[in-house]
């Protein structure tokens, strides 16, 4: 059930049924909290029934004085129309906390949004999905790991989850485009309100690549710190895992982390150069029990039984003897090649005439270039800005 821009949306985002109406109108209420707006449909039996009562009996639902006014004026309904037309008009749909297709994982966290904005396909909110978190300033190593592990749990099923924030996010969801799998990026604004605006190419790319955008924010929000720590409930709680590359000792990785612990989902952790702040975090978690993470089988091992086996069900790789994930093994090279892989590493960048001084003896600069040249058309080696090379993962 994918949607774009371009296509038409899906029945349950068109509908105006009165129920699911009256859900968006709640939320979009001024002073009532996820909890509150689920005490109170459990109490009055049903959304719809909230907006058709009385002020008293608003009152007796202890709303703020601000939302029984909004509700009994009529300006929450109209605020729910409004906010339709303006999803309809952006090729988004959405949730409400009662309808089937909202996800179970999330559904059994504490504090579960009540309404979900979503663009793109809705079922992949409900599949087996990793969260993949960290820095926004990570180091080449940190963004290649992240690629890594998300390309090759991509590509054997899972869902990965992230933030679309610079950095590691990013990373996350570039690596699972690249297997040609499903992600789904949660944001801590609205779903027509890009942040970073660099990665507006990336939203289109998730999109049409048939993965999802989703937020528990209204058409129109604009970032704003507070959202994106609560953002991060939504991420671990959609996840069956949660997997740390880089953070600081004050991040907003923690925060995931906290909640991953808090709903019963694994953690796992890349281990980090300890000389490198960012090593922090994850090796933090893994001395506090999180999984030590180097390939996609530490992860894949400790899923649940049942769905490794719903995943394993639908691959091909195996058939196909497809090579285990490993950082070491690389097809034999050219000589002038694998000497300048000899020098590059993953976790460090280098300048080209460091590289160049390193090779004199064995290489000319025409050759180092013309294998940097051939090393980055395989994907082996990436150039960074300042002609600063880096191994690939």
């Amino acid at each position: 059930m994918a949607t774009t821009a371009d296509s038409p949306l899906p029945s349950a985002a068109l509908s105006v049924e009165p129920e699911r109406l009256a859900w968006l109108a709640l939320v979009l209420t001024p002073g009532l909290g996820p909890r509150r707006i689920l005490r109170a449909v459990r109490e009055a039996g049903s959304a719809e029934a909230i907006l058709g009562l009385p002020l008293t009996g608003l009152e007796a639902l202890q709303f703020p004085a601000q939302a029984v006014q909004f509700i009994a004026d009529g300006q929450a309904l109209r605020a729910a129309n409004d906010e339709l037309e303006a999803m309809q008009k952006s090729g988004a749909a959405f949730l409400t906390y009662s309808d089937p297709d909202y996800p179970e994982r999330l559904r059994e966290i504490f504090d579960a949004p009540v309404l979900l904005w979503v663009r793109g396909d809705v079922s992949l909110l409900a599949k087996a999905a990793i969260a993949v978190v960290g820095t926004r300033h990570p180091s080449p190593y940190g963004s290649g790991m992240a690629e890594m592990l998300s390309r090759d749990l991509a590509g054997r099923g899972v869902v990965i989850l992230s933030g679309m924030a610079r950095g590691v996010d990013t990373a996350a969801h570039k690596g699972a485009l690249a297997a040609k799998g499903k992600t789904v990026a949660v944001w801590g604004t609205g779903i027509d309100v890009i942040y970073p605006k660099e990665n507006k190419a990336l939203a289109e790319q998730i999109i049409a690549s048939g993965g999802a955008i989703v937020s528990e924010l209204p058409m129109g929000t604009f970032p704003a710190p507070q959202n994106f720590p609560k953002r991060n409930r939504i991420l671990s709680g959609m996840s069956v895992g949660v997997l740390v590359v880089e953070a600081a000792e004050h991040s907003g990785t923690r925060v995931t982390a906290r909640c991953a612990l808090e709903q019963n989902r694994d953690v796992f952790a890349v281990p980090g150069n300890v000389t490198t702040k960012n090593a922090w975090g994850p090796n933090t978690l893994i001395k506090q029990g999180a999984k030590l993470t180097a390939t996609w089988e530490d992860v894949w091992e400790d899923l649940p039984s049942q769905v490794r086996v719903e995943l394993e069900s639908n691959w091909e790789l195996a058939s196909k003897g497809h090579p285990a994930a490993s950082l070491f093994e690389e097809a034999p090279l050219p000589p002038a090649e694998s000497h300048v892989m000899s020098v590059l590493r993953h976790d460090e960048v280098m300048q080209l005439d460091e590289i160049m001084e390193k090779l004199e003896p064995e290489l000319s600069s025409s050759e180092v270039f013309t294998a940097l040249f051939e090393l980055e058309l395989q994907g082996r080696v990436k150039q960074l800005p300042g002609k600063n090379y880096v191994k690939s993962f």
